[in-house]
């Protein structure tokens, strides 16, 4: 069971004034689809964290970013940045793969960690979180995967919904900092026919820090519209075989005539945005996710034949995330004063999932299998035309087989194979002349194309004892794979031929033991765990040209999270959790980089439900320092290994409900804490980056539900 259970437990007690103990959910019987089969949280032998609607809901009080969410509310998360881009958002250290339903979001082609933000929160049921290495969807969840879960129709009503209206602005500087939100969610059943249609709009202001100055506009939220809209059709052919059909559209484009005034990490000198005084207008296009959509078709059966499901998915999406303009893309000699790039994928792909129960005894016995199909498409252009990274096209099939064994209702043991066979071809291309200024550019050149070929078996084991609540002990181990970021390979090549660049895919190995208690009202979980690596993904930039070049480097990564709560007779809940981190590489035991290792977490919460209509949110988060590099002889810190300076925030919020009617406000950086996030400490060769966090936040708003 994970870490976060027992804060998820919390949070679904900030309940409406209809609400009573029965209304709680019951996280032991929560069903996570995250292992590819419907399985029972409590007796899962790994750390797995569920995060259910009413707790995507409360968030939303205090902000819509997911990854806030997620930093906050998942140990092993690494602190987040209020930002379009999840970079320097790690899993236990690694990179999560983020999915809608089980469909890809990431690009782990050319990662431009941009996965997190693909869907609004408003359309999401439930978000799941395997911790540690899985290869259940294919490469890029070397730390895990985050699965979010969309919305479904109503079962028992023709027609029902809510609407929900809000507004954010600085309690610092207001001037220019309102947003606007506009959420809604409608669907039903009626007969055989189900539908939904869930939208959701939202406009930032301009988001103000601590001092009330703008912040910086690189993967900033300042100016930004989003639009999502998620639908869906099902047909119920008898009450056991489905079909439905759900697409999900996404744009968040930061349209601005604001400029970055760029500060110095080196002087302590924060990034801010700026109005455009210049008298020429903001280079580039607007940045962002641009009619970014999911498409997929579903079919399940629940006994296709004798004690075996069936379920098979369709899907197809098309993702284009365009990046900030940056004068280091620059090349004077053919006119370029900079550039923007963009990350271009197109997916398609089929899965197919067989569930078998097999009673024997004191045994039962749930044997899943199948075949995946994905055929993936990625490159990374520049808007003007230019060709950073070519077209990278990748075809994977692959089979699976998890057992699950119940033994007598006391033990769980879990073991799983899947195969994979990954073809990505590259065609001939020229690598890119850039210029960091008119005597410092990388030298082009040719490089021949060709195919790469992987045939990877990954495997999973666990153990859980499950038949005491006082004390239940479990044993994980799991592997994953990544294919290192092949689009940075490419881009940044020194040889001429593909097969000479070390694209060699990355095995991890992540081990975990843990356990979990319940004694009373009294809630502790404790988990420890190892991640090791032959071959990870770093970059050093080259001094005479400016560029990023990969570095392949072993990894070694340890860490542990705990967990603790108890609940009073009165509903009254306080928490708290903490998480520690550590990495070397084993060959030379030099500390892994801030781009991977973050500080100690520790998150304290309190849910107070003051009367039946009234309900009082606080939840505080610490992020400690790490300081594990020295300087060169200059004082200066090389990229990611600068100190890390912690900091303290506090969130709030009240909520005043009357029947289907609520009325809220929430509070981010209570305490307007003047700081900078972990995020914004690790780039300390682009100031571009040094922006700080937001300061005292204000939200207010009200929900309907009919």
């Amino acid at each position: 069971m994970s870490l976060s259970v027992a804060l998820l437990t919390m949070a679904t007690a900030v309940s409406d004034a209809n609400n009573t103990a029965t209304d709680l959910v019951d996280l032991d019987n929560v069903i996570v689809s995250g292992s590819r089969s419907s399985e029972r949280v409590a007796t899962i032998p790994a750390s797995i964290d569920v995060l259910d609607q009413q707790t995507i809901e409360e968030s939303l009080k205090v902000s819509p970013e997911i990854q806030q969410l997620l930093s906050i509310k998942v140990p092993g998360f690494s602190p987040a940045k209020a930002s379009t881009s999840n970079s320097g958002l790690k899993l236990r250290g690694r990179n999560a793969l983020i999915l809608i339903d089980g469909v890809p979001q990431s690009t782990p082609l050319r990662n431009g960690a941009l996965g997190v933000r693909t869907i609004d929160a408003a359309a999401l049921q439930r978000i799941e979180v395997v911790k540690g290495s899985s290869s259940l969807y294919g490469h890029g969840a070397s730390g895990g995967l985050v699965n979010y879960i969309t919305k479904q129709p109503a079962p028992d009503a023709a027609f029902s919904g809510d609407i929900g209206l809000s507004t954010r602005f600085s309690a610092v500087e207001f001037e220019d900092s309102l947003s606007k939100r506009i959420d809604s969610t409608v669907s039903g059943t009626v007969g055989q026919f189900s539908y939904l249609v869930s939208g959701a709009y939202d406009s930032y202001g301009e988001q103000k820090d601590a001092d009330g100055d703008t912040l910086g506009l690189v993967y900033g939220l300042s100016d930004l519209d989003t639009q999502n809209l998620l639908t869906k059709l099902g047909w119920a052919f008898d009450e056991q075989q489905r079909i439905q059909l759900s697409y999900n559209y996404f744009d968040s484009q930061q349209d601005t005539n604001l400029i970055d005034q760029t500060g110095s990490y080196d002087e302590g000198r924060k990034t801010i945005a700026v109005d455009n005084s210049t008298g020429t207008a903001r280079p580039g296009d607007p940045q962002g996710p641009k009619d970014n959509y999911n498409l997929m078709l579903k079919y399940s059966h629940d006994e296709i034949f004798a004690n075996t499901s069936l379920s098979v998915d369709a899907y197809q999406q098309r993702i284009k995330n365009i990046f900030f303009f940056s004068t280091a893309l620059a090349n004077p000699d053919e006119g370029y004063s900079g550039g923007q790039s963009l990350i271009k994928s197109e997916k398609q792909g089929l899965r197919t999932d067989l569930s078998t129960l097999i009673r024997v005894g004191e045994f039962e016995n749930r044997i899943t299998y199948g075949v995946d199909y994905l055929q993936d498409v990625s490159s990374q252009p520049l808007v003007d035309g230019r060709i950073w990274v070519p077209e990278m096209d990748m075809t994977n099939a692959a089979a699976y087989l998890q057992n699950n064994l119940n033994w007598n209702d006391e033990w769980m043991i879990k073991a799983g194979v899947r195969y994979q066979q990954t073809d990505i071809e590259v065609d001939d291309y020229n690598t890119l002349k850039l210029c960091r200024d008119a005597s410092t550019c990388s030298t082009p050149f040719a490089v021949k194309g060709g195919e790469l070929d992987y045939d990877l078996t990954t495997y999973n084991l666990g153990i859980r004892y499950t038949a005491n609540p006082l004390f239940s002990p479990f044993i994980n181990y799991s592997e994953g794979y990544d294919i290192s970021d092949l689009g940075r390979l490419l881009r940044s090549a020194t040889v001429t031929d593909l097969a000479d660049v070390e694209t060699e895919a990355s095995k991890v190995e992540h081990l975990e033991i843990g356990a979990s208690s319940d004694v009373g009202n009294l809630h502790l979980e404790f988990a420890v765990y190892q991640s090791t690596s032959t071959l990870g993904t770093s970059t050093v930039e080259d001094p005479s040209s400016g560029v990023y070049l990969p570095v392949r480097e072993p990894q070694d990564i340890i860490g542990a999270e705990m967990l603790a709560d108890y609940r009073f007779s009165s509903g009254t809940v306080v928490g708290m959790t903490y998480s520690h981190i550590r990495g070397e590489n084993p060959d030379t035991n030099d500390p892994l980089s801030n781009r991977f290792i973050s500080p100690d977490k520790m998150t304290a919460f309190v849910d107070w439900p003051v009367n039946h209509a009234i309900t009082v949110n606080a939840d505080m988060t610490h992020i400690g320092e790490r300081n594990e590099f020295d300087p060169n002889d200059q004082g200066k810190y090389a990229n990611y290994e600068g100190p890390i300076k912690g900091y303290q925030l506090v969130n709030a919020r009240i909520t005043y409900q009357a029947s289907d009617w609520q009325v809220y406000s929430g509070i981010e950086n209570l305490l307007n804490e003047d700081y900078f996030p972990v995020a914004s400490q690790t780039l300390t060769t682009n100031a571009s980056y040094y922006t700080e966090g937001a300061g005292r936040t204000i939200v207010l708003g009200s929900r309907w539900q009919f």
